[in-house]
């Protein structure tokens, strides 16, 4: 079964425990069972693609970003470190709803450039979330044990043979939990691309709402939405996590 089969099925079970809650709520605009409903439902979802793209784009240019933010801060040279430190302070202090609008409207004006809804909703996102992937990856690569490194330097290896052979491999399966949570953050804040015209989840759900004034109903079915997707995510990455073993030591513990 599609995750749209499900979501339809979802909303099929709830709509019926919804509507007997009494109160002047008009249902009918979302039920499935009917025509109207069918295509507002339909018009919703057709902002699950959109929602899906931003969020693995974000997410993609994040983990390569915060990955070399990390990196940087753990290099020799002061300057790398600085830079590291003020890039992670910055941009995790600056809230993601003022970072999209500044990349959208201020952005262009600074680099006179034309910046397209999705380039600047994924940029700001981006930004934002990569100076918490850094310290994720800091933490990840610092927590490899010292013994590792002396083998890897007895072995021969280079700086960077070590760190690309022995320690991110380790790293990656320590991360993989914590990434998967911003993974989920992210798709969450993707919903503040609709402010800027974005086609997401939100977006579609918002045009609806001036068209059909129906906000309680629409909106309770955008959180069951969101809801399906979230659970989706968070089943699809426990299984990565035990398909790559990075519940070993939670299992070695229990």
């Amino acid at each position: 079964m599609t995750l749209k089969a499900r979501a339809f099925l979802l909303l099929f079970v709830a709509l019926p425990l919804l509507s007997a809650c009494g109160g002047n709520w008009g249902w009918h605009v979302v039920d499935p069972r009917d025509a109207r409903g069918q295509a507002n439902l339909s018009f919703m979802l057709s902002g699950f693609w959109a929602t899906i793209s931003l969020s693995l784009a974000t997410m993609l240019l994040s983990v390569v970003l915060g990955l070399g933010v990390a990196m940087l801060g753990m290099a020799r040279y002061r300057v790398a470190r600085w830079t590291n430190r003020i890039y992670v302070e910055l941009f995790r202090s600056i809230p993601i709803l003022v970072m999209i609008l500044w990349v959208f409207y201020g952005l262009p004006v600074v680099l006179d450039i034309r910046l397209d809804v999705f380039v600047a909703a994924m940029l700001a996102i981006a930004i934002c979330d990569s100076a918490f992937e850094a310290e994720i990856f800091r933490a990840g690569i610092q927590s490899v044990e010292q013994g590792q490194r002396e083998a890897a330097m007895a072995l021969g290896l280079t700086p960077w043979q070590r760190m690309r052979f022995v320690i991110l491999p380790q790293a990656i399966r320590r991360v993989l939990p914590p990434i998967a949570n911003q993974f989920i953050y992210v798709v969450k804040m993707s919903s503040l691309a609709s402010v800027i015209g974005y086609q997401e989840l939100t977006r579609k759900t918002n045009e609806l709402v001036v068209t059909v004034f129906r906000p309680l109903e629409l909106y309770t079915i955008l959180i069951l939405e969101y809801l399906v997707l979230i659970l989706a995510i968070s089943f699809a990455v426990r299984w990565l996590e035990k398909k790559m073993g990075a519940d070993q030591g939670v299992r070695r513990v229990g």
